[in-house]
């Protein structure tokens, strides 16, 4: 990942509505959310969703797909774990301790699903 998309990304995030709109559609992976709630949910007019929808779509942060007549958004989740790799892969300065309460932190809260297998 370049420098400068982790800039348009970061820059992307750096709007309280465009924020609260990422953290939205990352609560509703993997289904994603019609822009009209997205709106709806926000309390923001769709002709500015649509505008922060746009900026975050620029950014590689969410992406969109025709069902029917509803355009649904998701959150990219793999573009932002390039991201927040992108801005940790220097972290511990071969010193993992420095790193370990970080990467407790980012366990994901959702253990995998047992299979059948175990």
């Amino acid at each position: 990942m370049e420098s400068e998309d982790v800039i348009l990304a970061l820059a992307a995030l750096a709007q309280s509505t465009r924020l609260d709109v990422f953290r939205l559609l990352v609560k509703h992976e993997p289904d994603g959310l019609p822009a009209g709630d997205v709106a709806r949910e926000l309390a923001v007019p769709h002709n500015t969703m649509s505008s922060h929808l746009g900026i975050l779509s620029r950014a590689g942060l969410v992406r969109s797909e025709r069902r029917s007549r509803s355009i649904i958004y998701r959150a990219d989740l793999a573009r932002f774990r390039e991201v927040a790799t992108f801005l940790l892969q220097d972290c511990c300065g071969g010193h993992p301790e420095v790193c370990a309460p970080l990467l407790d932190t980012l366990t994901p809260c959702c253990p995998p699903k047992e299979t059948a297998d175990g």
